[in-house]
């Protein structure tokens, strides 16, 4: 007897091909579609029971086919079009597209709340009503909400967390008004035209200063701005540094990011700070590798003081570089006025 293939939907369909993913081992991501089409699927499934081998098959043969003759895909919405894109497009692009896509309700206005700058989520804190802002705790990834919380004064951050008691029952068309009243209030604060902070910018060109300059110039900014001044030394990393902000076992890599002839000059301080920084990169390599640089230092005689700063700092440069790349990451600076 020859069975009939059974007649189905679109709809039928896709609900056929979705059960047989939940049999297999891999995770069926379900959640990436949009929260219509989600109900679609579920109830369309609800509403089905049997369906016989002949059907099944020719429903997967139909669903292989239909793949096999896609050219290329694209995300079919704005955010993931960003995401795909990644890195490519300018900071303004992304973030003009991002605020279209979610002023225009096709996108999710918390997502780009999320990625807003600390001092800005800091902003809206201080500055809209607690209800919005326990609302937007809520929502935002927990070691943000956490770091954010605790920024605010004690006053603000208790009436914020009597305000998180009514956050139970809001719907979710009410917190998506909520997170473009947020995000429309975010894009209305003053963005400054440098990203980079004052304190950050300063020590950066104060890292190839002579020590000489560069003390004088943070013992009048001490006397000027104290706080100013600690968050230029926070941001500042020269030679005599490295043995407090540098891994050991990072030292053999750094080493190999200079020439020959700069890594002796660099490491031809004998005291001091500079001494100690030379000592203890020596002392992180292999003997037969260090004792090699200490026979060629010893071979330079004499070196001018500017000649050992110029080949610190390439050092340091070299550092920097392969810390902006990820192949490193820096001890943070302790102050003395966060020891005491």
């Amino acid at each position: 007897m020859t069975m009939v293939q059974m007649a189905l939907t679109q709809r039928q369909k896709a609900a056929v091909i979705v059960r047989l993913l939940l049999d297999d081992e891999d995770e069926v991501r379900l959640n990436q579609l949009d929260s219509a089409t989600q109900n679609l699927l579920a109830e369309e499934m609800a509403g089905m029971e049997l369906i016989d081998r002949q059907t099944r098959d020719a429903v997967i043969t139909e669903f292989c086919d239909r793949l096999e003759s896609v050219g290329v895909t694209f995300p079919g919405n704005l955010d993931g079009t960003l995401a795909m894109l990644g890195g490519k497009l300018s900071a303004d692009s992304t973030d003009h597209l991002r605020r279209i896509a979610a002023m225009s309700g096709k996108g999710d206005p918390w997502a780009r709340i999320a990625e807003l700058p600390q001092k800005s989520l800091l902003a809206l804190a201080n500055s809209e009503s607690v209800e919005l802002i326990a609302l937007m705790l809520s929502k935002l990834p927990v070691p943000v909400a956490s770091a954010l919380f605790t920024e605010l004064s004690r006053d603000r951050a208790r009436t914020v967390a009597q305000a998180m008691s009514l956050t139970g029952e809001v719907s979710p068309a009410a917190l998506h008004r909520v997170g473009l009243v947020l995000l429309q209030a975010a894009d209305a604060l003053p963005r400054p035209g440098l990203a980079t902070p004052a304190s950050d910018r300063m020590g950066a060109i104060l890292n190839f200063a002579t020590a000489e300059l560069r003390d004088d110039v943070l013992d009048s900014l001490e006397r000027e701005d104290a706080g100013f001044a600690g968050g230029v030394r926070r941001a500042i990393f020269i030679f005599a540094h490295i043995p407090s902000r540098v891994e050991p076992r990072d030292v053999p890599r750094i080493t190999r990011e200079v020439d020959q002839a700069v890594l002796i000059r660099a490491l031809s301080s004998t005291s001091g700070p500079e001494g100690e920084a030379a000592n203890f990169i020596l002392s992180n390599l292999s003997q037969r590798m260090a004792d090699g640089l200490r026979e060629e230092i010893e071979g330079l005689g004499k070196v001018a003081l500017r000649d050992v700063e110029a080949a610190g700092n390439e050092l340091v440069a070299a550092i920097r570089r392969l810390e902006s790349q990820g192949d490193l990451t820096l001890v943070p600076l302790v102050t003395d006025d966060e020891l005491g």
